[in-house]
């Protein structure tokens, strides 16, 4: 055998797709390759993982965008920013994040995402489990528990 070749190897697990079960074998992805979706006024999101318990977004939001206040009952969320400056309101509490800072908020936290900045801020977004159907903006009539609305 030369030398890099490679062989499978018989003890690594197998990658199934999230939305068949088809076998797969893990591949890069970027912006360029994953499924997009626009949100908002001009704001962009891009799946990077979409699993059944994981879900990784990269979003895109111009300068003074926003989005709804809201919460997730099963979610787990960590925000980072990787580009601009990102302002997420957190049960009251603002908090101004530059490139290379984040926030986890835990499941029942009420937050609201803006770009209140003159460039466009890029963030990932990881929540587990996928925070899809599990979004609840406030002023709803089902407040995280403990909130009086």
């Amino acid at each position: 055998m030369s030398r890099g070749a490679r062989l499978a190897h018989p003890c690594l697990p197998v990658h199934y797709s999230p939305v068949n079960s088809e076998r797969r074998t893990p591949r890069p992805i970027s912006t360029g390759t994953a499924h997009s979706y626009a949100w908002g006024d001009g704001c962009t999101g891009w799946h990077l993982v979409r699993a059944q318990s994981l879900s990784v977004i990269q979003e895109r939001m111009p300068p003074g965008t926003c989005e709804a206040r809201h919460w997730h009952a099963r979610a787990r969320q960590f925000f980072y920013v990787l580009a601009g400056t990102v302002t997420i309101e957190v049960e009251g509490e603002t908090h101004v994040l530059p490139p290379r800072t984040g926030i986890e908020l835990p499941p029942g936290t009420a937050h609201r995402v803006s770009n209140e900045s003159p460039a466009d801020a890029e963030f990932i977004v990881v929540s587990e489990p996928p925070s899809h159907g599990d979004r609840h903006e406030t002023g709803s009539t089902t407040e995280p528990p403990g909130r009086d609305g």
